[in-house]
């Protein structure tokens, strides 16, 4: 028993002293082969590949489905007015209601633009102005409502219009809403009341600016409007001016600017 333990004793000595004596017989891993890196390299070029086009297709779908997405809700929206009625009636036409809507909206206009509408609409804003909060949101609504309008009148913007500000070098947006000519000792000054809108197109500061450094784009309101809620994303590429267009002033005396 004795010899067997010196021999087997002796033996691991001698295999560890070997181990120890030569590294050259500790396993290695195999070297990566040349196929293996062209594969890692094909796979990440695919998943690149294939993540560009699964974003282009996102960019592309997005405003195709927000498009359709607004429309289909707003005609279930507008539908929603008068599909009661008819429901009630016993017809079940889908778009019906909506027709009706665009019917409605169409009466409504040849009704206000007549002098009993006006009246009419009239007696509804002056009781709508007493009321303490729905005269702020009417107010706000009737603003934008009345930069749109077809029939401009003397509330609405005139113009889009491109002023230099805040300092030499930097423009904004703005909309020409009234035109004064300044009484001054050294003459009389066309001054131009531009709006420019600073929180989307709610809030904003006005300018009086001399007519002659207002550049006027060829943008309509509607236009304008869009750059500006659209923070400049439905900018077009090419902006030129046109000429200036003379709007009716109404004269301040000097003495009630300075």
């Amino acid at each position: 028993m004795a010899e067997n333990k010196e021999s087997t004793s002796s033996s691991l000595s001698q295999g560890l002293t070997r181990h120890d004596s030569d590294p050259d017989d500790i396993p290695k891993s195999p070297p990566s082969s040349p196929n293996s890196s062209t594969r890692k390299a094909c796979y990440a070029v695919l998943q690149s590949w294939v993540s560009k086009k699964f974003m282009t297709g996102c960019v592309v779908l997005f405003p195709v489905a927000v498009t359709f997405l607004v429309t289909w809700c707003f005609i279930q929206f507008v539908d929603g007015f008068f599909s009661p009625i008819y429901a009630k009636l016993g017809i079940d036409i889908f778009g019906l209601g909506f027709v009706t809507s665009l019917l409605f909206i169409f009466f409504v206009g040849i009704f206000a633009s007549s002098w009993m509408g006006a009246t009419v609409f009239w007696l509804g804003e002056w009781f709508i102005k007493r009321m303490p909060f729905m005269k702020h949101i009417y107010s706000a609504s009737k603003q934008i409502s009345a930069a749109i309008s077809p029939d401009q009148n003397t509330t609405a913007f005139k113009e889009v219009a491109i002023i230099r500000h805040p300092r030499h070098g930097e423009y904004a947006f703005g909309f020409i809403t009234s035109s004064v000519v300044l009484q001054r000792e050294d003459g009389d000054e066309e001054l131009c009341s531009v709006y420019v809108p600073t929180n989307h197109l709610y809030i904003g500061d006005i300018f009086l600016v001399n007519s002659d450094e207002i550049i006027r784009p060829n943008l309509s309101i509607r236009e304008g409007i869009e750059i500006i809620v659209s923070v400049g994303m439905t900018m077009p590429q090419l902006i030129s001016s046109i000429e200036r267009i003379p709007h009716q002033s109404n004269r301040i005396p000097l003495s009630r600017i300075i």
